[in-house]
């Protein structure tokens, strides 16, 4: 009894859980009007924030000086790395002359977690004289990973979104640039692809679009525009920028037509203590529930008061193994007391559709974006649903840390 009774619990929260993700796939598959062509000339700032990135911030910014923008700059906050960052930016500045900019952040300042970083770079940034005489309306602030790669024509594709004056934020596509080098990779890969073709294209109808930690572009003056610092000491410090942007009276855009290219963790353990720091960061944006319900539309906050649920309801959700085990138990205990077996023959069919009927749907998202054989695709789609496992066990790992108080920064270690 009490085994049914858990999984019962569990399933209302998978049927919760399959519902809206089948409702954000309809309605992803929505058309959107098309943005137009770019407006006046906008100055684009890209920030990187390094701690300890010398072996692959030399790629990214040869990367960015290498796009096709008349009008640009890059700024590299250096959080006290005790590598060859420093040497690196500073070799690449030389090469391009008044392009990049190095801003080095000294101890005890330094190393307070990445939105620390860019408020930082952002002051250093107000202080100096490189916007001198610019309309902070038509600065466009773009944070970048050390390890980002942008399509080369991404800015080409975002730039027309500012040309609604409402428009304070457009975050890019993200893709695994390592995709090819391993099973892990290549699901990560997906995860992004599910996550940007399906929930960011469907909260584009419903004004709920997330900022992301790479490819953000924003307006100067909608950053300006938040009270207080623009990002916060939230380790999901772009989760919180989009949800005050929205409450701000800004409109968050997606531009699924262009990607920034980011590594992906090779190593199980690694995945793990990033998704762990990802989930502790949503369980310290519950913080943002008063403002969602008092600042934010009924139906934008309807989605991210759901979104900011989602690590309660997953790891209740992690519970249903443990659930589904225990009504096994009962129902073997009651067929032996019985003389018959007492489980039935829809069992399984049933399980495979409560737990893979999604599978086919992301196989057909990924194929969108990627050149896969449609065999390839719809098994990537069942490992998929199997990977999004690792969630149970970094969920459980950040309330660990969280109970712990453990609040520190996990940095992901590149390769």
């Amino acid at each position: 009894m009490i085994g049914q009774l858990a999984v019962a619990g569990s399933l209302a929260i998978i049927v919760l859980a399959v519902t809206y993700n089948s409702g954000m796939f309809v309605l992803s598959r929505r058309g959107t009007p098309r943005q137009g062509e770019p407006g006046k000339e906008r100055t684009y700032v890209f920030m990187l924030a390094c701690l300890n990135e010398e072996k692959v911030i030399g790629e990214s910014l040869a990367r960015l000086t290498g796009l096709p923008l008349a009008d640009f700059l890059v700024l590299v906050m250096d959080d006290a790395s005790d590598d060859g960052t420093a040497q690196k930016v500073a070799a690449a500045a030389s090469a391009a002359p008044g392009r990049i900019h190095l801003y080095r952040r000294r101890l005890p300042d330094a190393r307070k977690g990445k939105g620390a970083a860019l408020n930082a770079g952002l002051a250093w940034l107000g202080e100096s004289n490189l916007l001198e005489g610019k309309d902070a309306h038509d600065v466009i602030i773009c944070v970048i990973d050390a390890d980002g790669r942008l399509d080369h024509h991404a800015v080409e594709q975002v730039d027309p979104f500012f040309n609604d004056p409402k428009v304070g934020a457009v975050q890019v596509g993200v893709r695994m640039y390592n995709r090819h080098s391993r099973l892990l990779a290549r699901l990560q890969d997906m995860e992004f692809v599910v996550y940007g073709e399906i929930f960011q294209t469907a909260r584009r109808h419903l004004g709920s679009v997330g900022m992301g930690g790479n490819g953000q572009f924003m307006r100067l003056g909608a950053l300006r525009s938040l009270p207080g610092r623009a990002w916060s000491d939230c380790l999901t410090e772009d989760l919180d920028l989009g949800v005050r942007l929205i409450a701000a009276g800004w409109t968050n855009a997606y531009c699924g037509t262009a990607a920034v290219h980011q590594q992906a963790v090779l190593t199980l353990g690694r995945l793990l203590r990033q998704r762990s720091r990802w989930f502790q960061g949503h369980i310290q944006a519950s913080r943002l529930a008063p403002l969602i319900l008092r600042g934010i539309a009924p139906r934008p906050a309807a989605d991210l008061l759901y979104h900011l649920s989602s690590p309660a309801l997953l790891l209740l959700t992690s519970l249903l193994p443990i659930s589904f085990a225990l009504m096994l138990g009962d129902t073997a205990v009651a067929s032996i007391r019985a003389g018959h077996s007492l489980i039935s023959p829809w069992w399984l069919p049933w399980f495979y559709a409560m737990t893979f009927g999604l599978a086919a749907a992301y196989a057909v998202v990924y194929r969108k974006r990627e050149p896969v054989s449609r065999r390839y695709s719809l098994l990537l789609g069942h490992l998929y649903v199997i990977y999004g496992y690792i969630w149970f066990v970094s969920g459980w790992w950040a309330v660990g840390r969280v109970l712990t108080g453990r609040h520190t920064w996990l940095k992901t270690a590149r390769t």
